[in-house]
């Protein structure tokens, strides 16, 4: 088993994924953890995850010293390998520019961590901060363009650090690092596999809601179809599927989904006909935040009518809600909102009333779940879709109109993905109605109307990811409907910016 001590990365739940997808167990603490429960937990070795802080912000998170004396290997990323440089006596230091995105790894000395990575490998950066001097007895193994020190060792000590994150998608090499780590440092075997999950998490499940009646929120998405089939087979008839048709959802979704379960999996939903109501709430609302908390509000509400006393909400939460939503584990910084994460869920989170067995796990994760379940590949592999549907695709206040804008702009972007057979080789795609207006030429006139961004994305987990480079051909007959097709828009723009530094969605 390998310890994750987090000081509040984004992502730290990156790290246990990686480690998990090698089949070997690992466990998530916070990095003020004691060391009687660390000892305890008797891992083969510990990593220190990576945080937003600097080691020299007032009230950082520190290391506590005795960890590097419990006689197993530590690897620190990131705010983990600052931690340790500075605790053992090195110095780091605010850098001149900052280190986000794509780097170039330069080899400098071998190591066990580094076993099998060529020279000049990306790694993807995340940090604003630099080692300029290593502590007695550390060697540097690697640096690049901007950072000298980006990957250190104390062999001697079996202490081990790296700058880049190696656990996201973009790192080239950083599966073969973490094995190093796991494997060939640590000694560790390749023992836990998805399927102690499945069976766990049933058991789990049966356990925790007993005789109680669960409702759950069904979107059509991977996560809450996952989710549905899991508490089908834990609960049976106690499973109370609910879907919310909140007025924000693309052309035709409401009649698909009620179809898709009925049909594909066996599994009756109510469908609550609530669209109006979310529209008018939405009416005058520009702040994303508030969308997002008056969306969730508004769907807990809406469950809240379904819910006797006694009974259960379940939710498809996956751990990026979590993250990015509230501080977890460690000191973590909010990014945004999730609408599973409003103060009414809260609450009931408070009271034990939410069932979530899936909020440890990504996407990626989710989907090896539902494929030891069993669930069609085509209900698995659909792009994700925002709880707060088109209200955070539709930048500033969202109105019928503008509805009606994006439906017929997303609609089109789709059948060109599905028509030129790229759909399956994108994470996520989606259009956004942006809140500005441009001039354009129509017919030798003059407009003066709406743009649309086109998105899409590369990804693995959904934590980190790159734009996708989308034929030319695809591209351009994505634009020339929409302009064609849709009135009122006359502009269509591709949005290429990789998450670090944006998000996916827009808001």
């Amino acid at each position: 088993m390998i310890l994750i001590l987090d000081f509040g990365s984004q992502y730290t739940q990156l790290i246990a994924r990686k480690v998990r997808g090698l089949d070997v167990k690992s466990e998530i603490v916070p990095c003020t953890t004691s060391i009687a429960a660390i000892r305890r937990a008797k891992p083969e070795g510990i990593v220190l995850s990576g945080g937003p802080a600097s080691t020299y912000d007032k009230g950082a998170p520190k290391l506590n010293p005795k960890v590097l004396e419990l006689g197993v290997p530590v690897l620190g990323i990131c705010y983990g390998m600052f931690a340790l440089m500075r605790r053992l006596g090195g110095k780091n230091e605010p850098a001149s520019t900052g280190e986000y995105g794509r780097a170039h790894l330069h080899i400098e000395n071998k190591d066990a961590l580094l076993k099998g990575i060529k020279n000049k490998n990306q790694v993807w950066m995340s940090h604003g901060d630099r080692v300029v001097r290593t502590p007695r007895g550390f060697k540097t193994l690697a640096s690049t363009e901007d950072c000298p020190h980006a990957a250190v060792a104390n062999a001697r000590r079996r202490i081990w650090g790296v700058q880049f994150h190696p656990e996201v998608h973009h790192s080239d090499n950083g599966d073969r690092i973490l094995s190093n780590f796991v494997f060939d440092i640590c000694g560790c075997r390749a023992d836990w596999k998805m399927t102690d999950f499945v069976e766990q998490t049933i058991a789990g499940l049966r356990e925790e809601c007993g005789d109680r009646r669960v409702i759950c929120g069904v979107s059509g998405g991977v996560d809450s179809t996952v989710l549905a089939v899991l508490l089908e087979r834990a609960i049976g008839k106690k499973l109370i599927p609910v879907f919310v048709d909140n007025g924000v959802l693309r052309a035709g979704e409401p009649d698909r989904v009620v179809a898709r379960f009925r049909d594909q999996l066996g599994i009756r939903v109510k469908r609550m006909r609530t669209g109006p109501e979310f529209v008018r709430a939405l009416k005058g609302v520009t702040s994303p935040e508030r969308k997002r908390k008056i969306i969730g509000d508004k769907f807990i509400k809406v469950f809240m009518r379904e819910i006797k006393r006694g009974d259960l909400l379940a939710q498809g939460t996956l751990y990026p809600d979590v993250i990015e939503s509230v501080s977890t584990k460690g000191p973590s910084a909010t990014i945004k909102t999730h609408h599973n994460r409003v103060s009414a869920v809260l609450k009931l989170i408070e009271q034990g009333r939410v069932v979530e067995p899936l909020k440890e796990l990504f996407k990626d994760e989710v989907r090896a779940v539902g494929k030891e379940l069993g669930i069609p590949k085509d209900l698995l592999w659909r792009h994700p879709f925002p709880g707060p549907g088109l209200a955070v695709r539709i930048l500033g206040e969202v109105t019928p109109k503008r509805l009606k804008l994006l439906r017929e702009a997303d609609t089109i972007m789709h059948e060109e993905l599905r028509r030129s057979r790229v759909y399956n080789k994108i994470w996520q795609a989606f259009c956004v109605l942006l809140p500005v207006k441009s001039v354009g030429v129509q017919g030798d006139f003059r407009t003066y109307a709406d743009v649309i961004a086109v998105r899409a994305v590369t990804s693995t987990d959904g934590m980190t990811a790159d734009w996708y480079d989308m034929p030319k051909p695809t591209l351009a007959r994505i634009s020339n409907r929409i302009i064609n097709e849709v009135r009122g828009i006359n502009r269509v723009v591709y949005d290429v910016s990789s998450k670090p530094p944006a998000t996916i969605e827009w808001e």
